[in-house]
């Protein structure tokens, strides 16, 4: 489609219709009582709800019919601007530019039949099925592949949705979290240091492991929290486990490693006291209960929870910020899980993390480029980075690929009893992790070709023949 067509159709605000012919058959149906109905095909209605969810353009029917199940239909899609028995459809469109202040340039239309070329003259946008009339399909800027009542009008909605994305003016996406914090695109990366379960159920090992993320200047310290009973699969609970208590129950090892509410208020407590944010992964609807009881910064959804729609619903309940990871899941798994929150709330303040559930996980398994897949398939939403590797490199990287957030495990000591420590960076990486990360913001730049004033010297130096304006120019001393 020439550049031309597209810079039309990301100017329309409205989008008006014909009836018989576009949005059904044309043929001529009966009811039981003898009045005239009309067959409207399903995917055209919902070009006319992704209209106006995704592109904020509504829908208006000018038509000379006047069938009961054309109101039905237009009720039932929630459009306002229904016009009957049109004799004269320019007098109608003039109306209503006037009543809806908008230019002719703004408004788009599909026909099919010779009583629509003087609406099409008036129009910025124009379009007809691919069995219109030839004198129609001669005039029209986009001529569908699809028929009328076949999905022409859907086609046509669809066009003009991916006009306006690709011309629509760049946003800076950010969430704002309750603290002030900024996360997104234009912000500094938001690091966060995964404590999980690698404190081992102590108070005083989550003290060091806060204090260690602070000296670090990391951003925030996260931790895992469960209910046993229904996280445990019961054909586990009695198989016998060695733990740094002694040998007991898998289900009792469990309950031993969750923090209560005395500890989580310690915790609360004592990451207020340094100055960190704090939040955690809850794995069960009762944990999310439990942990509503403190004022966290959000909550993450980790990626065995991607699925449990029943989960991610309480979440959504809270109104807090969500952290959603996608390792070990398909396209289409993280497309239904985005099209559950966008159905409670397109505008949900959300975060995608990209991730590889394998502990450790191997640099070819890392596929770092999915960072700017979801960016370009999820625009608007902030694209981060949950890492499980050893080394720092790969996660440094994440950030230079445009990673908004990165979180990885954090322990003192990997080889420390626990499933979690051996995929863990120690304090001194973590330390190393943030300064690179910062380095590398730094060193991105604005993108703007300039020459620095540390230039000058090897340029007056080196270069044969120096622009006027910097001859005259003094060195730095």
């Amino acid at each position: 489609m020439k550049d031309i067509l597209k810079q039309k159709a990301s100017r329309i605000k409205l989008l008006i219709t014909d009836c018989d012919g576009v949005l059904t058959d044309g043929g001529v149906y009966y009811g039981e009582e003898g009045e005239q109905l009309k067959k409207f095909n399903i995917q055209d209605g919902m070009g006319v709800e992704r209209l106006r969810k995704l592109a904020d353009i509504e829908t208006a029917i000018i038509t000379g019919e006047a069938s009961p199940s054309l109101i039905k239909r237009a009720e039932k899609l929630q459009i306002g601007e229904l016009h009957l028995l049109a004799k004269d459809k320019p007098a109608v469109l003039r109306e209503m530019l006037l009543r809806l202040q908008l230019t002719g340039e703004e408004i788009a239309y599909i026909g099919d039949d010779y009583n629509d070329l003087e609406i099409m003259k008036m129009v910025g946008f124009t379009a007809s099925p691919s069995n219109a009339l030839p004198g129609i399909r001669a005039h029209v800027d986009y001529v569908c592949e699809s028929k009328g009542g076949e999905g022409c009008f859907r086609e046509f909605a669809e066009l003009i949705i991916a006009c306006k994305e690709e011309f629509a003016e760049p946003t800076e996406h950010v969430i704002i979290l309750n603290n002030g914090r900024k996360i997104g695109k234009g912000q500094p990366c938001y690091i966060i240091a995964e404590i999980g379960i690698n404190h081992n159920g102590s108070l005083e090992i989550t003290k060091k492991l806060i204090d260690e993320a602070v000296a670090a200047k990391a951003d925030a310290v996260k931790f895992q929290k469960r209910t046993p009973e229904i996280c445990v699969p019961k054909d586990q609970w009695e198989v016998m486990r060695d733990t740094p208590w002694g040998r007991m129950s898998y289900i009792d090892y469990k309950r031993k490693t969750e923090f209560g509410i005395a500890e989580y208020a310690t915790i609360d407590q004592y990451c207020k006291k340094v100055g960190i944010d704090w939040f955690v992964s809850t794995w069960d609807v009762p944990s999310v209960d439990f942990m509503e009881q403190f004022d966290t910064v959000m909550y993450k959804l980790a990626s065995a929870s991607l699925t449990d729609l029943g989960l991610i619903e309480r979440i959504l309940e809270t109104g807090r910020p969500l952290m959603l990871s996608t390792g070990m899941s398909t396209m289409r798994e993280i497309d239904n899980a985005l099209a559950f929150i966008n159905a409670f709330n397109p505008n949900y303040p959300l975060f995608v993390a990209h991730s590889t559930s394998a502990y450790p996980c191997k640099p070819e398994e890392l596929n770092l480029r999915m960072i700017q897949t979801l960016e370009n398939k999820f625009p608007g939403i902030p694209i981060g980075y949950s890492g499980h590797e050893t080394g720092l490199a790969t996660t440094v990287g994440a950030v230079a690929m445009g990673a908004t957030f990165v979180e990885r495990h954090f322990t003192l000591d990997r080889a420390m009893w626990g499933s979690d420590h051996a995929a863990s960076v120690e304090p001194q990486g973590l330390q190393r992790l943030v300064r690179d990360i910062r380095d590398v913001e730094t060193a991105a730049g604005d993108g703007v070709k300039k020459v620095y004033e540390s230039e000058l010297g090897p340029m007056k130096r080196l270069r044969v023949n120096i622009g006027d304006e910097y001859k005259e120019k003094p060195l730095m001393s």
